[in-house]
């Protein structure tokens, strides 16, 4: 029988995990196209929304935030370790707060012009609304202005990168090794499916009935997920014992992730409306297994077929922040010219996927040309490296 020796994921640079980000991005980005398209509530709306378009996006709605926190707290952990607690924060808090602040002032405010005027039929200009009512610290319609809209993920990894640095400072590094085996015992094997369900089935006990409101301050019961996935994520750069049961059980998390969601699906399409406090109760739980499973499944697809490098890998590596950054602003300013113009939506969504895949790439290669310029997207440096030569000696070649 054949035997596969994989790369210790706990020394070098985890391949899988990066490629792991960079799929957990374009699927955010990729996610917040669709919210275009749902018959959800957004900024602004594709005038046909059908009930089906829920169905996929429902696929990835419970696991794709913690993924992203989790992938952020195993690169975190892996600098941390490279820098030293000093240099460590020092990085972090130049490449997210430069970006925060000026996707802020730049990136974001077309967004709440666009769902003011779709919404509410303001009827000013946008250089009237810069001026005149964005900074005015308050609320137009209930719309909290200045806002960092999606950037909020930024805000949230500011706090977290904090606190994970001085834990690192106040929590002797025999306690973090102490806490770290036990956690491998408590996730040993299949238990790593198990525990982790109770984990996040009790915030509702705790913490109550909770909408997240990403607004950092009063958003107490979404910090006991997202924090504790940037935790997990951290753990993973360091525990062999982790990894080794994420290797054992990441096939089975597969496939019970998909029957929970056909059971979701299920609940749905067969269900009525109002649903019944059973069905409510029986959706919920198979969203957790779902949303759960789902990401021991990635985490060991990845670091079964993903833990190899590409002469691309760095380039897009670097590319998924930028994107991040002006990703939303570049759909909602699309969707919003496209409304008239009188496409079906399927066109609709097409031509916003192309659209903003483009304006993404132009942002990220102009940005990162453009010395002082690469500091305000997130990159490191005041110039451009020569990182992505091989990369794009590589795509030219394709």
């Amino acid at each position: 029988m054949e035997t596969h020796t994989l790369p210790d994921p706990t020394s070098g640079r985890h391949y899988g995990m990066d490629w792991l980000r960079i799929g957990a991005f374009a699927l955010l980005i990729l996610y917040h196209i669709g919210m275009g398209f749902v018959p959800w509530d957004w900024h602004v709306k594709w005038p046909e929304t059908p009930g089906w378009v829920q169905y996929p996006m429902l696929a990835t709605n419970g696991w794709r935030l913690a993924l992203l926190f989790l992938v952020s707290g195993f690169a975190s952990a892996a600098l941390l370790a490279k820098l030293g607690q000093g240099a460590y924060l020092r990085s972090r808090m130049a490449r997210l707060w430069i970006p925060l602040l000026f996707g802020i002032v730049v990136i974001v405010p077309v967004q709440p012009w666009i769902e003011l005027q779709f919404k509410y039929g303001y009827a000013q200009g946008f250089a009237h609304f810069w001026l005149h009512d964005y900074f005015r610290f308050g609320t137009l319609e209930g719309i909290v202005l200045p806002t960092w809209q999606h950037l909020w993920f930024v805000v949230y990894l500011i706090a977290y990168t904090l606190v994970a640095a001085l834990l690192a400072v106040l929590v002797p590094r025999l306690t973090i090794a102490a806490l770290l085996r036990a956690l491998e015992r408590g996730l040993a094997g299949r238990l790593i499916l198990m525990v982790p369900l109770a984990w996040f089935a009790i915030r509702p006990l705790l913490l109550g009935d909770h909408e997240d409101t990403h607004a950092l301050v009063d958003d107490g019961p979404a910090h006991f997920i997202w924090f504790s996935f940037f935790l997990l994520g951290m753990a993973l750069r360091h525990s062999h014992g982790l990894w080794q049961s994420i290797r054992k059980s990441w096939v089975l998390a597969a496939v019970l992730s998909v029957a929970a969601y056909a059971l979701m699906l299920g609940l749905i399409i067969g269900g009525s409306a109002p649903a019944s406090p059973l069905v409510e109760n029986a959706f919920e739980a198979a969203r957790l297994v779902q949303a759960w499973c789902a990401i021991v499944a990635l985490l060991g697809f990845a670091d079964r077929y993903w833990n190899r490098d590409h002469a691309l890998r760095p380039m897009l590596n670097e590319a998924v922040f930028p994107f991040y950054i002006i990703h939303q602003s570049i759909i909602v300013l699309l969707i919003w010219l496209l409304l008239g113009s009188g496409l079906p939506g399927w066109a609709g969504f097409a031509v916003t996927l192309g659209a903003t895949a483009a304006g993404c790439w132009l942002f990220y290669r102009i940005g990162r040309c453009v010395p002082g310029l690469r500091l305000l997207i997130g990159l490191r440096g005041w110039r451009a490296p020569r990182l992505q030569a091989q990369g794009i000696r590589a795509m030219s070649a394709a």
